[in-house]
């Protein structure tokens, strides 16, 4: 199965300056919400008015993995992006920084205290959101849909072949930005002009404040098992250059038989698909999650 490429690629912002400007904007739009659950701190943004629409981000990550969404899911949801316990703003959790049982429960308790824990909710998850995602609608329940964009969990190979690079070892800014810039090639954009400073600030300000350590659980192939008793329709949808999998071989996976799911590649994107082709992924998650 295959999707339309129906929308270019966002221009570039090469300044970072800019790149500033627009998260200052998005940030004067939305919501924070600032939750105790479970004796940990989370972070929760939302925007918008409708259904509750949940946006669960990657590894190494945080809320403004959806920075290029937002707006335009708002227009028909009450959007509501956490950045999940151990990353961003949330900060580092009590527990073991990979105890997934522990982030899934204070995601969930955190969540039900903004919105009531019997509210249906329309969910997607990014990448190890992608898993988060899947765990949150086993145990939470209460899903009307649920879209898994370039999940991770699949169990099936990946694909990449340019090895990551230890950003730690900087010695300054701007061996840092090297760093990261080769990271997000390899493993996240597909298009080199798309590593831009809007993707090297959100990348940038995420490793630093991601405490949780999702590589393994990531790499796992759990999602399918997790998803087998669930009945709500599902949408799975990995870009077409995706270094972390290949949507004709993870896609069936999931699928696992259900007609009620569906699995498309993205035309044009890497990993990081809803960035990279912002417009259609927009689309395509607008008309998925209309009541």
């Amino acid at each position: 199965m295959s999707l339309t490429a129906d929308s270019i690629a966002p221009h570039p912002i090469q300044d970072f300056a800019q790149a500033a400007a627009i998260i200052a904007r998005l940030e004067s739009l939305i919501t924070r919400h600032d939750v105790q659950a479970l004796g940990e701190h989370v972070t929760w943004r939302s925007l918008g008015a409708g259904t509750p629409l949940v946006l669960i981000h990657g590894g190494h990550g945080s809320w403004l993995h959806w920075v290029r969404n937002i707006e335009a899911l708002a227009q028909q949801h009450t959007v509501y992006i956490p950045d999940l316990p151990g990353y961003g703003a949330s900060g580092p959790m009590t527990t073991s920084p990979d105890d997934l049982d522990h982030l899934v429960r204070v995601t969930v308790a955190s969540l039900d205290q903004l919105i009531g824990d019997t509210t249906p909710i329309h969910l997607a998850g990014f990448s190890f959101g992608g898993l988060v995602a899947s765990h949150i609608a086993a145990t939470r329940g209460h899903v009307r849909k649920l879209a898994l964009l370039g999940s991770a969990g699949h169990g099936t190979p990946r694909r990449q072949t340019l090895a990551m690079v230890n950003w730690r070892r900087s010695t300054d800014d701007a061996a840092m930005l090297d760093d990261l810039r080769h990271n997000l090639q390899a493993l996240m954009l597909h298009d080199p002009a798309q590593i831009d400073a809007l993707a090297l600030t959100v990348h940038r300000d995420a490793c630093v404040n991601t405490h949780f350590r999702s590589k393994n659980l990531s790499q796992s192939g759990s999602v399918a098992a997790v998803l087998a008793p669930l009945t709500v329709p599902m949408r799975f949808v990995w870009g077409e250059f995706d270094a972390t999998a290949q949507a004709e071989l993870a896609g069936p996976v999931l699928q696992d038989g259900h007609p009620e799911r569906r699995w498309d590649a993205m035309p044009g994107a890497g990993h990081w698909l809803m960035f990279e082709r912002p417009d259609a992924v927009n689309s395509l998650m607008l008309a998925w999650f209309t009541d």
